[in-house]
């Protein structure tokens, strides 16, 4: 019985098409840059996502942190959501790999108030404060939900009369620019720079885009290879992520309606806790009634092949992506429904 895995999207495993992608891919050596599926990829994003140029990166963090190197001197100050992925997930790297401090922002369910950001900025030559040196956004955020493009547009203003850079960590922006119904150059466009995985939804095994002007993404180049991360034969990688971006960003809108259908149908269980209306991508959280037996549950999901993570502040998140089915959902919430009823 094939396994359910609900714990994330990042659990996507390559299509059959990735695969045989994978085994055809022509390359070369991108140290030297001519491999000539990196060199296809590269083209394809930056020209996707509205910039310059793009530079194939192993992992996301690796696109963030790159990113604000890149972007920052030592001693400056980087402005980011308190429950933005740079601050959570990202294993204090910003203070180990550029030297820059965080200047963290209380966010409204993933949203920072523009003028929130404002108020933060450095401004003047004052020898005792530190450069303001980048802004991180989040879009979709890790919470699942999208940014209005109205909230980007008024942000960007604010760094523009400041002269201080944007960078977008934009890991699931795909998926919101699908939920926004709009392109995703409406959202790239409020930015200096973006990160976006190939991996998670669009399920390509391995790595992620940097994008941004063409001389950034040259300084980046060198950044890269300075961190470990120049890549060989990387075509044989490069080509799943041509079809990531594709192929797998065109059907987005399946695995949103599915996550909407999840939603709906544990909304159902007496005592569950979830609100629909923040279900905007692939990702649902929801509150356990009190009492459930929360072990039972992740024993009771294990005997019926299915994997999930366990409640992270209180609540628990399941998320669809192109492995999962209507089938797959209903036999979830039915492991859920019986737990819960006890």
């Amino acid at each position: 019985m094939p396994w359910i895995d609900l714990r994330s999207d990042t659990v996507t495993q390559p299509t059959p098409a990735m695969r045989q992608a994978m085994a055809t891919a022509e390359v070369g050596d991108d140290v030297y840059q001519d491999d000539p599926t990196v060199i296809q990829l590269e083209r394809l994003a930056a020209d996707m996502l509205g910039k310059e140029d793009a530079l194939f990166v192993p992992t996301g963090v690796f696109g963030n942190q790159l990113a604000v190197f890149t972007h920052c001197r030592r001693g400056d100050e980087v402005i980011a959501g308190d429950d933005s992925h740079l601050v959570w997930h990202e294993n204090g790297a910003p203070a180990v790999i550029s030297g820059v401090q965080l200047r963290t922002i209380a966010s409204r369910q993933g949203l920072l108030e523009p003028s929130e950001i404002a108020s933060r900025i450095r401004v003047g030559e004052d020898i005792h404060i530190p450069r303001t040196g980048l802004i991180c956004l989040e879009n979709a955020h890790g919470n699942g939900r999208v940014i209005p493009l109205a909230t980007m547009e008024a942000t960007a203003a604010i760094a523009r009369k400041h002269g201080v850079p944007i960078h977008l960590d934009g890991a699931r922006v795909f998926n919101a620019a699908t939920y926004l119904g709009c392109d995703v150059k409406a959202i790239t466009q409020h930015v200096d720079t973006v990160m976006c995985c190939l991996s998670k939804g669009l399920a390509a095994p391995v790595g992620s885009i940097l994008a941004g002007p063409a001389a950034f993404i040259k300084r980046a180049r060198y950044n890269r290879k300075l961190l470990g991360g120049g890549w060989r034969q990387a075509g044989v990688i490069a080509a799943p992520g041509i079809l990531a971006l594709t192929e797998m960003t065109q059907r987005l809108d399946v695995d949103h309606d599915n996550a909407t259908y999840l939603a709906q149908q544990l909304a159902e269980v007496p005592g569950i806790e979830v609100d629909i209306e923040d279900v905007h991508i692939n990702m649902v959280w929801f509150a356990l009634p009190d009492g459930v037996d929360v072990p039972r549950l992740m024993q009771a999901f294990e005997a019926a092949g299915i994997r999930a993570n366990g409640a992270y502040g209180g609540k628990m998140r399941l998320v669809t992506h192109w492995q999962i089915d209507r089938e797959a959902i209903d036999r979830t919430v039915s492991v859920i429904r019986s737990v819960v009823a006890g």
